[in-house]
């Protein structure tokens, strides 16, 4: 049964190499603030489906199936889970890569950026609680993370139920380390918009604007918030 799941594992991760794949920015990875950037696979640069010949197809399967096999069969193994993760992730199967990322946390529970990573995955797969536990963690470790702190407020604008005065504080106290952080300010508009209060948007705008004129956020801040 192990070996057949990951065979249709396998089928699922070389459709995806095959039609070309992008995964979302870890920092501040909303669909509200929508500035995620996309990076093309690290493993077939700048390739296109036409791009890859069938040869070439069938020559990753037994790459893909050494490095699954081996994530399911030393889940202690942090290189092992790390990559079966960054796989999954780059395909956009966030659910199964915040998976291998909670082994390699197991495995090696100092490394930061896999703790992020575990945040993020499970943020894009859209289980905002997990990802709220998961940045916390993350925050234990380096208090001053801006980016951290920002992802972790829009966990609370974005759940089923917001709590959109966690996420105002949790936006102002990422501006506490760094003031001038576009996203954040961005976000704390988001959440003053979601709340009604006009007058703290406003703040918000003008502030973006006095840091940077040219600011692509806040043009899309204002678009955001003028509809009705």
């Amino acid at each position: 049964m192990q070996k057949q799941s990951i065979f249709y594992g396998i089928g699922g991760i070389i459709i995806g190499l095959i039609i070309g794949f992008t995964v979302a920015n870890s920092i501040n990875r909303s669909a509200v603030n929508q500035t995620a950037q996309t990076v093309t696979n690290p493993q077939i640069p700048n390739q296109t489906t036409a791009d890859i010949k069938p040869q070439q197809q069938a020559a990753m399967i037994p790459q893909i199936a050494e490095i699954l096999d081996k994530a399911e069969k030393e889940p202690t193994n942090f290189d092992a889970q790390i990559k079966a993760a960054d796989m999954h992730a780059q395909i956009q199967r966030f659910d199964k890569a915040a998976e291998y990322y909670e082994r390699a946390s197991k495995a090696k529970p100092t490394d930061y950026d896999t703790i992020v990573k575990a945040a993020n995955a499970y943020f894009d797969a859209k289980n905002y609680e997990s990802a709220e536990k998961w940045y916390l963690l993350a925050l234990e470790k380096n208090v001053d993370d801006v980016n951290v702190r920002t992802d972790l407020g829009i966990t609370f604008i974005e759940r089923a139920n917001p709590d959109l005065d966690r996420a105002i504080k949790e936006f102002q106290t990422a501006l506490e380390k760094n003031a001038k952080s576009e996203p954040t300010l961005y976000n704390l508009g988001i959440a003053y918009y979601k709340k009604g209060n006009a007058d703290e948007l406003q703040k918000v705008i003008q502030k973006l604007d006095e840091i940077n004129p040219n600011s692509e956020l806040a043009k899309r801040l204002k678009q955001a918030t003028s509809q009705k």
